[in-house]
Formats: C-alpha cells, structure tokens, sequence
C-alpha cells in the first residue's frame, strides 16, 4: 500500500477535500488513510471519541442539504473516483472519558478502585504520561467483553457502509490478539476485502511479531527513526517480514516534520522518502510533507487556517519513486535485505531481493545530506545471486551503462536504484546492457 494520510483537521470540511485527493492520486499514491473523523468529547482530540456513530462537526458543511453520512459517502466517491481506497483509524481501545458509554456500559471499561481507568504511557525517561480525556475499554477482562466485542464489529460494519475500505487499528498491541481475531474474522464473513493494519509502534519486535499474527494485512515498521547505521531496524524487519509486510513513513501525524528537524533541508526530504518507500512493501506520508510543510498536526488545535505555503515541492520526485516502487516486485515486497559493505562509511549499500526470486535490488544512499560523497565498488554484479543485468532506474542522474569497477560521485542525501530486469518490467527501455 502506497497511503497518504490526510489529516481532518487540516482538510477541513469533506467537501473541500477534493483537491487532496486528486494530489495524492498524481503522486502515485493508492489509499488515503484519515484520521478519526467521529464527534469527540470535550478536549476535542480526534482521539478522544465520544460517539463512534456520529460525525464530527467541524468536517460538516452545516448548510449542505444532504446528512452527514451523505457528506461522508459524497467524499468517499470522489476518492475512488480518483482510484483511491479509503482507510480510517480504528480506537478502540479508549473512548473519549465523557462519552454515554461510561454511563451506558461501566463494564466495558477498566477500573482502578471505582474510578474508570485513563490510559497512559510511560515514556523513555520513566515519566508517566496519563490521557485524562480518555477511558480505557477492558477487552481482557469485562464481564461484558463479548458484548463490548460485538459493538466493535458493529461500528467496523458502520464505517464499511461510509465506504471505508481499511482500517489502521490505533494501539492494536493494547488488546488481546484473541479479540482482533474473532473482530477481523467476523468482518471479513461479511466483507472479505476489508484491510486491517496494526500500529504497533512502541512495542517490542517480539509483541509486534505476536499482534501482526491476529490476522493483521500489515504493520507500521520503526525506520523513520533508523540512523542508518545500527542493526536494529534489520533485525526488526527480518523478525516480522515473513509474518506480515510492513509500512514505512519519513514522518506521521504524531511526530515533528522532518523539514523542520532537517532544518530546513530538501535533501533529507528526498533520501527519507526514497529509503521509506524502497525498504518495506508499504509507505506512508502525511499530508503537507510533499511540500516541507512545518507546523506539527495536531489533534485538536490544527485548522484548515494552517495551511502553509509551500516550502519546497516534492510532488514530482514523489510521483517519480512511487512509479519505481510500482515497476519493480522486489520493492513492494518483503523480501531479505543484506547490508553490504562499503569503501566509504557514509553511504549505505543494501541488497533486496523479492520471496519469490522474482527481482534483486541494490539500494545505494549517501547518509549524508550536507555534503557530496563518493563510492567505489569493484563489481556490483558479485552481490547478486544469480547473474542478471543491472538498471540504474534512479530518480537523478541514472547512468546508461554501470561499468565495471563502479565509481559514482553522490550529491547530498542522494540515492542510486539498480535493479534486475523482472517480468512486469521487461517491456522496459533497458538502461544498461552488460555482458558478463
């Protein structure tokens, strides 16, 4: 899955996302994922849902003279107008702590002594983070947990009928595997196409391997946060990768922009994408990193009012890997990846190759966005497992011929793409032609 997560809170009303939808699909991208669009409770965060059934407001046009689920089925259709499915976050793990639930249904709810339970966090320091506009549901142990367990499969079928194809599962690792299972299957009874992807973020290799295995189609993968240099993020990937495919993202709604953290640099923008949408089967921005926006989405405070100028424009490069991503197996899979060694410490060498041998990959990145950096290789051909021409299919500056040793000057933050023909890609120009 190629998604473009469009916040709420920035598009505004649904009627005016339109423009959006027709951006994301220009830049090759497959699924719009939003954000909880649900009336919320007081604090007013996306997350904190008071009524799983009822819109939100502020995505309303008060005066349109159709409902809001008719405002809702209207945006849906111009997506998929657009060739774009539709995927919604999933919470059901905490509800907003002023919701009728609480009075309709305190068994559902966790407790500590008689007080309804807040979720919390606790963070890499040790401080506790606690979310006091939030309940949290008690999947494992209400007395009421099949009940609570049926109404969950009844708003997944509501927000079906909306249109929504897919669901991001908000904290998916928080409930037992035993209740997505029985939630995913009683689902698909009735739509069996129905996407489900956990956010398992936060959680150790070994929960998340446990959680993809409920029956998830994907998980979100940790490499936004890769240095490119430790071994964690491979370890990682090759725990999880024959269990369930991944999904990479530069940035999300809930992290800084990374024009920002990059101080303003163009060059991380490209080497981040690039690395994201290559490494894993999936990918994932949110809106405004195609144009280096710089204000944080937030959840309650964000307004259509925000919207920023464009800082620089990425639409094109974008466009540009998607269309890689989209010709070549081996990068929509989640095949092994190799580490190769280098002659020069800032550029990264990795080796893919597709499960079923269907394409290999060398993905070659300068790690550096500041400064040029030069490689040299005796044979790029002698990490290949079986011997096969290579394409320079990358989105700068692609060389016709690959010589033999290898030598190439990388400007800041720049990657190489070299590929093995593959059969979706044989009525491809070839860009080199190498005899062995």
């Amino acid at each position: 899955m190629k998604i473009y997560n469009l916040f709420p809170r920035l598009a505004g009303h649904f009627e005016d996302w339109e423009p959006h939808l027709e951006r994301a699909a220009a830049m090759g991208f497959d699924w719009v994922f939003v954000n909880p669009i649900q009336k919320t409770g007081r604090s007013g965060s996306l997350y904190s849902i008071a009524d799983y059934f009822a819109i939100n407001k502020d995505f309303l046009n008060p005066n349109a003279p159709v409902s809001p689920k008719e405002q809702v089925l209207a945006m849906v259709a111009k997506a998929e107008r657009h060739g774009l499915s539709m995927m919604i976050d999933l919470v059901i793990n905490h509800c907003a702590v002023d919701s009728s639930l609480l009075k309709e249904h305190p068994e559902w709810f966790l407790h500590e002594g008689k007080k309804i339970a807040n979720p919390f966090c606790v963070e890499a320091d040790g401080t506790r983070v606690v979310w006091y506009d939030l309940a949290q549901f008690d999947h494992e142990h209400s007395p009421e947990r099949a009940k609570l367990l049926d109404y969950c499969v009844k708003l997944v079928l509501h927000l079906v009928s909306l249109g929504f194809r897919g669901f991001r599962c908000d904290a998916a690792y928080q409930l037992p595997n035993e209740v997505w299972k029985q939630l995913i299957t009683r689902v698909r009874r009735e739509h069996p196409e129905t996407i489900f992807v956990a956010e398992t973020l936060g959680c150790s290799p070994e929960q998340t391997k446990a959680t993809a295995s409920a029956g998830f189609d994907a998980i979100f993968n940790s490499s936004k946060w890769w240095d490119f240099n430790g071994a964690w993020l491979l370890d990682q990937y090759n725990l999880t990768r024959e269990v369930v495919p991944s999904i990479s993202f530069p940035e999300s709604h809930d992290t800084e922009r990374l024009f920002s953290e990059s101080c303003d640099n163009p060059h991380a923008m490209k080497q981040r994408y690039l690395f994201s949408a290559l490494f894993s089967a999936g990918v994932m921005i949110p809106i405004g990193f195609e144009y280096g926006f710089r204000s944080r989405l937030d959840v309650v405070n964000t307004r259509p009012e925000q919207w920023e100028s464009p800082n620089v424009d990425l639409t094109h490069f974008i466009a540009h890997i998607n269309r890689i991503k989209d010709d070549y197996p081996v990068f929509r899979s989640e095949g092994p990846i190799e580490r190769l060694e280098t002659s020069n410490d800032a550029i990264l060498m990795l080796h893919k190759r597709a499960p079923d041998g269907n394409g290999e990959a060398l993905l070659v990145l300068n790690k550096d966005p500041w400064n040029r950096q030069s490689l040299h290789v005796e044979d790029l051909y002698r990490y290949l497992s079986a011997p096969a021409p290579l394409l320079d299919v990358s989105p700068e500056w692609p060389m016709e011929y690959l010589p033999t040793p290898f030598e190439f000057d990388l400007a800041p933050g720049m990657g190489r793409i070299l590929v093995t023909p593959n059969k979706q890609a044989t009525g491809l120009k070839s860009r080199v032609a190498h005899d062995r």
